[in-house]
Order: structure tokens, then C-alpha cells, then sequence
């Protein structure tokens, strides 16, 4: 099940081999994780590195350690935390789970006019002035898909800093650090959405204007032109793979 670790960084790697096992099933909930010795004997690691990763897989809340017995894995749909989902979107296979995929995009689909609409209630004129400015920037950055898939992550970061609450920041966070692992592959998936600068311009507006309906609007009809684009790329993928999975069913042995 486990194999040799590479040595860029043993720890992050005991870390990912394991995260990967629970994520998958192989790991089950309440299993308990062999001892110490015997995984840095099967990872071919010491037992700092081993120590280390199980540190690192009990702060995501995947495991449990307990002192002078057993680690076991935790069922992580009650224990995680947001900050999973990247690894959980992209198997250790480099496979993509597009069921997770997409309950990634519907949490962003409905969270976008949630924010919209509480920025527009509580913003202050610092934040007004950054979405402007992030504005003016895409603007003079029309037809750079790349620069502008940067700004747009500016703009939401700076909408949700006008909602003035902690969570949606901190979930924002979690779904910026997921997104930021596939923006190179999502750049002309998301042009649609990202090039829409009109639309971007029209929701500082409303913001500013303190229109919140007609911003929560504006913010659901900028993420859903990048929901539709995405949502086509994820049945393909569901094809793709289906088929691959259906050949090795059927490949003789």
C-alpha cells in the first residue's frame, strides 16, 4: 500500500502518501494507523519525518493521536476542514473527483451573491476604492486571460474583505487555495467569466451605489458564466474517465 518517500521533504511526503490513503477509503474511518517504527520501516524514512507527517494529518483533522496508543484515522466529512479539498478534487492518480469538483463550484456559485450583497451593506470607502482600482486594472488588461484571472482573484478577495465577516474571509481562503492549484489549466476554461470586465464594473457599482440586490445579481451572473464553462469540462471529464475505467475492467490480465 505505502511505498519509499522521496527526499525533497520527507515529512510533507509521509504527510501526502497517508492524506491520500484516507481521502481515497483506503484508510477507513476508526482504522488504526500502523505503529510508528513499522511506517517508517514500510515509507523507508526515519521516525522524526513519520512523526512529523502524523503532526501534520492531525492538525487537518484526519487522525487522532493518542498518547501511548493507537493513531487512528478519523471519518474526515466531521473532522476536516475546507482546506482538504484540493486534495480530495485531484486523486493521488492525477485523476480529478468531479463529484467533489463540482460541490466546489456550487459552494462558490452560491456564496458569490452572499458576499456581493454583504459588501454592498457594509463596505467602506477603502474597500471601494480597491475594487476600483482592480477594475481599472482589468479594463487596461482586457485579452490577457492570465492577468486577468489574477484580478479577478483580487476583486473577490477585496469584496469578501467588505463583508466584514471572518468565516466567509476564511472560506474564501480555502477556495482561493483550491482554485490556486488548477489556475494555469482553468485559464481559458474561465475567459468567459474572467473577461467580463463590463460585468466586474457594473458590480462596483452596484456596490458603491449600496444596490444590494443588483449586486448579489451581478455577482451570480459573473460566476455562472464561469459554472457553465466549468460544468462542461467536468462531463467531459466524466466521460474520459469512465472510459478508462471501463478499459482496465476489461483488459485481461
Amino acid at each position: 500500500m505505502l511505498k519509499p518517500v522521496s527526499k525533497r521533504s520527507l515529512a510533507a511526503e509521509v504527510f501526502a502518501q497517508l492524506r491520500d490513503h484516507i481521502l481515497e477509503g483506503t484508510l477507513e474511518a476508526g482504522e488504526a494507523l500502523p505503529a510508528e517504527r513499522t511506517l517508517a520501516e514500510q515509507l523507508q524514512v526515519n521516525r522524526g519525518a513519520v512523526r512529523e507527517g502524523l503532526k501534520r494529518l492531525e492538525q487537518a483533522g484526519l487522525v487522532a493521536i493518542q498518547q501511548g496508543g493507537a493513531t487512528r484515522v478519523l471519518d474526515y466529512k466531521r473532522t476536516a476542514g475546507l482546506e482538504i479539498l484540493a486534495s480530495m478534487m485531484v486523486r493521488g492518480d492525477g485523476t480529478v473527483d468531479t463529484a467533489i469538483a463540482r460541490g466546489v463550484l456550487e459552494l462558490r456559485t452560491q456564496l458569490a451573491p452572499i458576499v456581493a450583497k454583504l459588501c454592498t451593506e457594509r463596505a467602506k470607502e477603502d474597500v471601494h476604492m480597491r475594487l476600483t482600482a482592480i477594475v481599472r486594472e482589468m479594463q487596461a488588461s482586457r485579452g490577457d486571460l492570465p492577468t486577468l484571472q489574477r484580478l479577478a482573484l483580487d476583486f473577490w478577495a477585496a469584496m469578501v474583505d467588505g463583508t466584514e465577516n471572518v468565516a466567509l474571509e476564511l472560506a474564501f481562503n480555502s477556495l482561493a487555495s483550491t482554485y490556486s492549484g488548477v489556475l494555469d489549466q482553468f485559464t481559458q476554461i474561465l475567459a468567459t467569466e474572467v473577461g467580463a470586465v463590463d460585468d466586474f464594473e457594473a458590480l462596483v457599482e452596484a456596490v458603491i451605489g449600496q444596490q444590494p440586490k443588483r449586486a448579489a445579481s451581478k455577482a451570480t451572473q459573473i460566476v455562472s458564466r464561469g459554472a457553465q464553462a466549468i460544468e462542461g469540462v467536468l462531463a467531459a471529464l466524466d466521460t474520459v474517465q469512465q472510459g478508462m475505467q471501463g478499459a482496465k475492467g476489461g483488459a485481461k490480465p
